[in-house]
């Protein structure tokens, strides 16, 4: 039987051919010779006088700032349907579209659906704007928030050319997301360190891509989140590091429970609650890169102690009937809320 590529695997294929995809010659706003002033543009760090004023003055050092206590809603993230989707996509026998998953969420009362960026048909290529428009406009039918979207990408490579592909290719999805109205981008910052270089030298690769990223996000008026993956960061120190090498309001937190494994998750996940923007609550967790079940009411109460407002969005993973095991954990985690 196959087995779907989980994100590690997912992010290593499509960085890739991502790069392969384009060329450039040295620096990000060298990459004129491959596509002229549009390339440019899609990959080179905005001008500090072109990027909004949020995005340039903001320097957020402590937690988000909220008013009116914590107000929850629930979302899904379609990550949760990956081999489905997938196998519509690829025309695989029985699956399910992006489109057929807003009606899950809507038979299923969820508040919002984070349609992820690699089940949109044709990925790593952009949808087309009627394709995004009538995604738009069923969800509003139906009463399903667009909690966010996410791409896979890899800022953690060595090659100049092969980073600025992969700043392209997220600043293109930022256009998207714009456009589906999600508040949020996910992005990853990358794998682990190539041989022969550093993890300093690897943060500063990330730094210098995610500040690129975010000041495009702050002019289309999405928020860059970070999704911590167990990847090049791994624990919410690696996270809040970056948080403070990319000072800005337009960049936050998406704060996946299921990705902090080296320790106590719960006091790992507590640390990172100030300044999230959005989240992954995952049926397991890990301790110590030991797995166990989440205590999803020991989640809430930190989630609702560092006054969250907003979506928090859900996730299951592994083999089984998708739609039962969305509904089992949905259940839980609507009683763990009550």
């Amino acid at each position: 039987m196959k087995i779907e590529p989980n994100r590690r695997q997912f992010l290593a294929q499509t960085s890739a051919a991502t790069a392969a995809a384009v060329c450039a010659a040295g620096a990000f706003p060298a990459i004129a010779a491959a596509g002229g002033a549009d390339a440019v543009a899609a990959a080179s760090p905005l001008p500090p006088s072109s990027a909004p004023s949020a995005a340039r003055a903001s320097s957020p050092k402590g937690p988000i700032p909220r008013v009116g206590g914590s107000s929850l809603k629930v979302a899904l993230n379609a990550y949760s349907f990956s081999k489905m989707l997938n196998d519509f996509n690829r025309g695989r026998g029985q699956g399910i579209s992006l489109l057929d998953l807003l009606d899950f969420c809507a038979k299923n009362n969820f508040d919002g659906l984070d349609p992820t960026g690699y089940f949109f048909p044709g990925y790593p290529e952009v949808p087309d704007d009627a394709y995004v428009n009538d995604f738009k406009r069923r969800a509003f039918e139906l009463g399903v928030g667009i909690s966010g979207t996410g791409v896979r990408n890899n800022f953690v490579l060595s090659d100049q050319t092969a980073r600025a592909a992969e700043v392209a290719h997220v600043m293109r999805w930022i256009d998207v997301a714009s456009k589906l109205g999600a508040p949020v981008l996910r992005v990853f910052s990358g794998l682990d360190v190539p041989t022969g270089h550093t993890a300093h030298q690897a943060r500063e690769w990330v730094v210098e891509c995610l500040t690129s990223v975010v000041q495009r996000g702050a002019e289309r008026g999405v928020v860059i989140v970070l999704q911590n993956h167990h990847d090049f960061v791994k624990t919410a120190e690696d996270v809040l590091m970056l948080r403070r090498l990319v000072p800005s309001d337009w960049f936050g937190l998406n704060v996946d429970i299921g990705s902090l494994r080296m320790g106590d998750p719960y006091a790992e996940i507590a640390k990172l609650a100030p300044y999230a923007y959005t989240w992954q609550l995952k049926e397991r967790l890990y301790r110590r890169n030991e797995e166990e079940k989440t205590d999803v009411s020991a989640i809430v109460r930190i989630i609702r102690d560092a006054g969250y407002r907003g979506y928090v969005p859900i996730e299951t993973l592994g083999p089984g009937d998708a739609r039962e095991k969305v509904r089992r954990f949905v259940d839980e985690v609507r009683a763990a809320m009550a």
